[in-house]
């Protein structure tokens, strides 16, 4: 009697070991060789000049800019990304569309002509600016100034984040809720921001994320003052331009440091919402 042929199994996705294999070759030359090489160069440097660049006056000056306007523009996206994304899901009316679409602007917008366009819009004759003059409030060229521009660009990933998570909810649950009485906010607060937790999570890690790499909109409104104004990233183009690259690849290095941060406490803080939202 003839032994049985050996049963193969289908694969489930065609062409994985294509896809894989394309997926990993884009990662490592877009992403692992330049980053690799950031972490080369920052090698060569030795610690007593690493710590002599990124600990002088300008330099700290750069940083604690940067990371203050970047947590001020995160925690207005936190709200009015929920806010927004929220509006764009629970109601309908004239205009949605447009607003829905106007969200995708600041991606698609180069960061430039945001930096030029706030900057007009703000200045002491511009729409918001002979406004805000009068009372004695400057936007250009003042670390509130940056925090906008900051905003302005990473609003968007808080917004796409939530959008989907909460247009996938199961409206059973918060019917369920006010059949035994629950008020709108407790259902929101007990029943809604549970299940989108993770995903507000990551939205709000990834803006702070791309608020501290920003660049084109902010060298505009906020006058690139030495000390005062002038964020990392700059200073790090700067030391290029002044042919430092040891300054530059030692300002990129922390940067890359505060990514790869926040990566990880996105990872941690997503684990720990599904973990609770499973309870």
């Amino acid at each position: 009697m003839s032994a049985a042929a050996p049963i193969r199994t289908k694969r489930v996705l065609p062409g994985f070991t294509l896809s894989l294999g394309t997926t990993l070759l884009y990662m490592t030359v877009i992403v692992l060789i330049p980053v690799l090489a950031l972490i080369l160069k920052g090698a060569e440097i030795g610690p007593a000049r690493f710590w002599a660049i990124v600990s002088s006056p300008r330099a700290l000056a750069a940083f604690r800019l940067t990371i203050t306007a970047a947590l001020i523009a995160t925690a207005i996206n936190a709200v009015y990304g929920l806010l927004m994304a929220w509006v764009l899901t629970r109601y309908d009316f004239s205009g949605k569309r447009i607003l829905d679409a106007l969200m995708d602007v600041p991606f698609a917008l180069p960061t430039a002509v945001a930096g030029l366009s706030l900057t007009a819009l703000f200045s002491a004759n511009g729409w918001f600016g002979q406004v805000l003059a009068p009372l004695g409030i400057s936007i250009p060229y003042t670390l509130l100034g940056v925090a906008i521009a900051m905003s302005f660009t990473s609003i968007p990933f808080v917004v796409r984040t939530v959008q989907p998570v909460l247009e996938d909810l199961d409206p059973a649950y918060e019917q369920a809720a006010r059949t035994l009485g629950a008020s709108e906010f407790t259902i929101f607060r007990r029943v809604v921001f549970p299940q989108i937790l993770p995903a507000y999570l990551a939205g709000c890690t990834i803006a702070l994320a791309r608020s501290l790499g920003e660049f084109g909109a902010i060298v505009f409104i906020a006058g690139n003052l030495p000390l005062k104004t002038e964020i990392a990233a700059l200073l790090a183009f700067i030391r290029l331009e002044e042919y430092d690259y040891q300054g530059a690849a030692a300002i990129a290095l922390v940067l890359l440091f505060f990514a790869l941060i926040l990566l990880l406490v996105s990872n941690r803080l997503q684990a720990w919402a599904l973990r609770y939202k499973e309870r």
